[in-house]
């Protein structure tokens, strides 16, 4: 597999997953200008010119969620994953797509409005109503890890490399900075294992 990467992008996770299954993979480091996102060449890798990409098997993916499941099938043996159909894959299902469909959308809007776009362009109040929506998204999570050492169970899985970029965003942006002990600990936890390390190192 070769992941086109940008150090700090969702490519992370996929780098994380391949480390803690052991996958064979390679990294190609791309610009991440705006001028060679909009380039012909990486828009026919990536149509919408986001990071990251990935090409296995003569076939490219674009959605980083959608990687790790393919990783998962291809090279995983059941591992970091939950029994199909059982409880715990329901839970699992939920936080994988939780972690980037509702925690990461404020996250965004947080980034475009602070970092993204011209400063003439950035609207405070859109900040100010992310915050609030990604505040409750965390309560969520630190009301799952209140118990438990991870999303499902005390069991590590890929849900939890999903949450862990996701929360990487936001203890980039503050939010987790508020009275959230739980989710602090349990972020602390996925910082301190190898694969993230190596996957937001390179």
């Amino acid at each position: 597999m070769k992941i086109y990467h940008v150090q700090g992008t969702r490519s992370v996770r996929v780098i994380w997953l391949c480390e803690e299954l052991e996958a064979p993979y390679e990294i190609e480091s791309i610009d991440f200008s705006q001028t060679f996102r909009q380039s012909p060449e990486w828009r026919a890798k990536s149509p919408t010119g986001k990071v990251p990409a990935m090409d296995d098997q003569n076939f490219t993916m674009v959605e980083s969620g959608a990687m790790l499941q393919y990783v998962l099938d291809r090279y995983g043996d059941g591992r970091l994953m939950p029994a199909p159909g059982s409880a715990e894959s329901a839970m699992y299902l939920q936080w994988c797509w939780f972690a980037e469909a509702t925690f990461a959308r404020p996250l965004g809007d947080i980034a475009h409005h602070t970092v993204m776009k011209p400063e003439a362009e950035r609207i405070p109040a859109v900040v100010e109503d992310a915050r609030t929506r990604a505040l409750s998204c965390l309560d969520a999570v630190n009301d799952a890890v209140s118990k438990t050492e991870f999303l499902v169970g005390d069991t590590f899985s890929a849900a939890d490399i999903m949450m862990g970029y996701t929360l990487m965003l936001a203890d980039r942006f503050n939010v987790l900075e508020s009275d959230h002990p739980n989710a602090r600990r349990y972020f602390e936890r996925l910082t301190s294992r190898e694969g993230y390390q190596v996957a937001v190192s390179v």
